[in-house]
């Protein structure tokens, strides 16, 4: 199963790249932070320090994802083309 989904764009995601070194993600509902966590770490070979989630009205699950300091959450968002 694939936890991971898509990133999110929002002008707020956007904002947390810079501010707070965190990428947004939408991702599957079923899946727990550990998952999340391996799976994000594994793709973009980088540690994560925490990780935030949520569901939404609409049955979705976003996750923030923050990145720790030694690397840099801009760096990942250039992988995924989001600046």
């Amino acid at each position: 199963m694939n936890a991971l989904m898509y990133p999110l764009s929002t002008e707020k995601a956007l904002g947390l790249i810079d501010r707070q070194n965190t990428i947004s993600y939408v991702v599957d509902i079923r899946c727990g932070k550990a998952q999340i966590k391996q799976e994000f770490e594994k793709l973009f070979n980088v540690k994560v320090d925490k990780i935030n989630t949520t569901t939404t009205l609409n049955n979705t699950k976003k996750a923030y994802i923050r990145i720790n300091k030694a690397y840099k959450a801009g760096d990942v968002a250039r992988k995924l083309k989001l600046v």
